[in-house]
C-alpha cells in the first residue's frame, strides 16, 4: 500500500465566522494578506487565477466544494498537479473561528517530505498573515518575501 503525506496548520482568530469566512473567499480581502490579484471571488462556480508579489505569473485555483461558512477546498497549482487543499472553519463560544487548513497529497519520500514541509510553513505563513489582518488591519506580506524575488 503507498502511503502519502499532507500539509496541515491551525489557528483561532478572534473573529465570528462569516468575517473569516469572506475574508478567504473574497478577492479583495485576499489581496490585502495574501495574494497581490485575484481574477475573481473563490467560489464553486468557476477557476481563477492568483498573483503572489514574490512570485512571477499567476497560480490556477479551481474550487471544489464550498460550504458556507465551514469548508472551503480547492485544488491549485501551488504544489504538484491535483493538490487539494480544505480549509475547515470552526466556531467558538467566545464568537472566534478556529481555521484548520490541509493540503494532500504529497509522495512519501524525499521529494514528498521537502514538499510537505514547504507546504506547511506556507499554510502556517496564511493563517498568521489572515489572523494579523483581521484582528489589525496589518499586511505582514507586504515586503516579507522580497529576498526571494529574482534579479
Amino acid at each position: 500500500m503507498e502511503k502519502y503525506l499532507f500539509a496541515k496548520a491551525a489557528i483561532q482568530i478572534q473573529k465570528p465566522i462569516a468575517e473569516v469566512f469572506e475574508a478567504i473567499i473574497d478577492q479583495e480581502k485576499m489581496s490585502n494578506y495574501f495574494i497581490s490579484k485575484s481574477t475573481g471571488r473563490l467560489d464553486s462556480s468557476s477557476a481563477v487565477e492568483w498573483s503572489f508579489p514574490e512570485f512571477e505569473g499567476s497560480f490556477s485555483v479551481e474550487p471544489r466544494e464550498i460550504q458556507p461558512f465551514s469548508y472551503i477546498s480547492f485544488d491549485w497549482s501551488g504544489g504538484a498537479e491535483d493538490m487539494l487543499v480544505e480549509i475547515f472553519l470552526e466556531p467558538q463560544e467566545n464568537n472566534s473561528t478556529v481555521v484548520r487548513i490541509k493540503e494532500k497529497q504529497m509522495n512519501a519520500d524525499e521529494d514528498g517530505i521537502q514538499q510537505a514541509i514547504g507546504q506547511t510553513e506556507g499554510w502556517a505563513n496564511f493563517l498568521a498573515c489572515l489572523k494579523a489582518y483581521l484582528e489589525y488591519g496589518i499586511n505582514l506580506r507586504k515586503g516579507a518575501f522580497d529576498f526571494v524575488k529574482e534579479d
